[in-house]
């Protein structure tokens, strides 16, 4: 035998089981949209996503989805809902669809009018100076190579093929079958109203899922798939309105950000609190995607901020940056501004869920939904939080740039106006930018905390200009020699400092003031507090990550924190009108 024929018979003896494996184009109205029941949304932008219903199945009893999604690995679980269907495997992978599109060019109405009666007009051939007779013809078809044709004649295992469109059209003359390329027909007088329509072949990412049926396969089977993806946030804002009377009443609302699929009548979980996924940058195989799909500036993380507070909502690491004195990359859009940073608070928080029923919202869409409405109970309190200074020693080794802007920062300290809530709601409160109302004016926009039932959260409302503050500090006593070690004498440095304050309003004020100083403090006078500060495990310097940002203009000596420390006072007291308090306290450090 012919060694050709030897080949050729090979080819198709290999490629005929590809082309009776390969499914053919099914139309797409045909595939099953599966509605999303219950959408599970964290402040961080993932969701646990369940859709459920009654899907129609195709011949084999499967059924075929025209959705797939992109779940954080090992998330994607789909599930059979009925008893005689029991799901054996679900299959991700493209598949050819059959798309009808309006014709808009020549040849696509010529296509889709295959034996319709028309008046054809070809263009001239190249140097002719009488232009062809228009003449009435059939069309028959145009030549199309099958994508079955193409699998057949290809090499296994390349896959499944669209089909190739030829550039010829027959027509049926009166002189017989007539073929045109394309290209020359210049105009088509269709005798009757033409179809718009034009069937075409596709690949389609489709989700397949197979059952074993006890049985005859029915028409429709109820199932359903859970997953967790990005692509829906909620941003929760607080609305606090005062009575003056020490009762507050506070209204929480969301506001919904989708873009993931489309939610139709919906119950949404709304959670408080950010679970760990382990593996939320890597994308589950199932989706057919390499990488996440990219969201907008509403789910974009601040990397340095997201690795070093991990579990913090994007509302307050979206300046963690800022506060570091960080900038963007000028190729970089900077990140959305929702909010300043918060510590640990949100470190501790523990998942509580509000749902909202019925709700719609398209993708791209936003929303906002009251949630819940209390009243809790407040009181005023003044603050008065002052940070430690460098010591003369350090000071003059800055330039004039940074001394004075460390000059502008401890100049002219201001006492806090803050409302106290008590959280006696059956709900925890959760960090979220906060509007804080009296009667019908604005007083100010603060940050609410996570707070538990049960505890107290500070918000703060203004700058309290009725209560006067003036802090000295002086050097008492300098003792050279005072200590040695490791062979090196060190002196011993004494101040005293005193904070005066005076209350102008007509009101006594609760105080609470703190003086923070680098050093050791050795003594405090109105009942005040006395400290050694843990800087790294101390939640107030843990916020700002254990020192200012003035820390590292200077290269601090080994032997700094073997002698000193951060000394804090706290003294809390009530002062009466026109009155005023001075509060003392001394403390010292060593110097080489």
């Amino acid at each position: 035998m012919n060694k050709s024929i030897l080949v050729a018979v090979a080819v198709a003896i290999l490629a005929a089981p590809w082309a009776a494996w390969a499914d053919p184009a099914q139309p797409l109205g045909a595939l099953a949209k599966m509605p999303v029941k219950e959408v599970t949304v964290f402040k961080d932008g993932h969701a646990y996503v369940i859709h459920q219903g009654r899907m129609a199945t195709d011949a084999r009893g499967n059924v075929v989805l025209d959705y797939l999604p992109a779940p954080v690995l090992g998330t994607f679980w789909p599930f059979s809902a009925d008893k005689a269907a029991k799901l054996t495997a679900v299959t991700a992978g493209q598949r050819k669809v059959q798309i009808d599109r309006t014709a808009l060019a020549l040849r696509d109405l010529i296509e889709a009018n295959v034996g319709a009666a028309a008046v054809i007009t070809e263009a001239p051939h190249a140097g002719a100076t009488v232009p062809p007779e228009p003449y009435e013809a059939t069309i028959v078809s145009v030549p199309v190579q099958s994508g079955e044709e193409l699998e057949a004649i290809s090499p296994p295992n390349t896959g499944e093929k669209l089909p190739v469109r030829g550039e010829l059209v027959l027509l049926k003359t009166a002189r017989g079958v007539k073929a045109v390329p394309l290209a020359r027909i210049q105009a088509v007088t269709f005798k009757d109203p033409p179809k718009s329509k034009l069937a075409h072949e596709e690949f389609r990412n489709l989700l397949t899922l197979k059952f074993a049926w006890q049985g005859q396969a029915a028409a429709k089977v109820d199932v359903g798939l859970m997953y967790v993806q990005r692509g829906i946030r909620w941003i929760p804002n607080y609305k606090v309105t005062l009575d003056g009377q020490g009762q507050a009443k506070v209204q929480l609302q969301a506001t919904l950000i989708n873009e993931l699929t489309d939610l139709e009548d919906v119950t949404c979980n709304l959670v408080i609190g950010v679970p760990t996924f382990a593996f939320k940058d890597t994308v589950d195989p199932m989706s057919l995607q390499a990488t996440v799909a990219r969201l907008s500036q509403y789910f974009q993380e601040d990397q340095v901020g997201s690795q070093m507070l991990s579990n913090a909502i994007m509302t307050q690491t979206a300046r963690m940056g800022e506060y570091r004195g960080r900038r963007p990359q000028p190729d970089q859009p900077p990140p959305l501004d929702l909010g300043p940073e918060v510590g640990g608070a949100e470190k501790a928080e523990d998942l509580y869920v509000f749902s909202v029923n019925h709700v719609s919202l398209r993708k791209g869409q936003r929303m906002v939904v009251p949630v819940a409405e209390f009243t809790l109970p407040y009181r005023d309190v003044f603050t008065l939080d002052m940070p430690f200074v460098p010591p003369p020693e350090v000071y003059r080794n800055f330039n004039t740039q940074q001394q004075a802007e460390i000059a502008r920062l401890l100049a002219a300290p201001k006492v806090m106006h803050v409302i106290r809530l008590t959280n006696k709601s059956k709900y925890p409160l959760t960090t979220a930018p906060a509007l804080i109302i009296r009667g019908d004016r604005v007083l100010a926009q603060g940050m609410m905390t996570y707070t538990s039932v049960g505890s107290e959260t500070d918000l703060e409302v203004t700058a309290a200009v009725d209560v006067r503050v003036k802090k000295t500090d002086t050097e008492t006593m300098r003792t050279p020699n005072a200590h040695v070690w490791d062979g090196h004498q060190y002196a011993r440095v004494a101040l005293a400092g005193t904070i005066k304050l005076t209350n102008y309003r007509d009101v006594p004020v609760e105080l609470e003031v703190v003086r923070n100083v680098l050093g050791n403090v050795t003594e405090a006078t109105h009942d005040g507090k006395v400290e050694m500060v843990n800087v790294i495990e101390d939640e107030a310097y843990g916020r700002s990550y254990s020192h200012p940002h003035w820390w590292g203009w200077y290269n601090w000596p080994y032997w700094w924190r073997h002698f000193n420390g951060v000394g804090r006072v706290t003294w809390k007291l009530t002062l009466e009108p026109t009155k005023s308090a001075e509060l003392g306290y001394t403390w010292h450090y060593f110097w080489r």
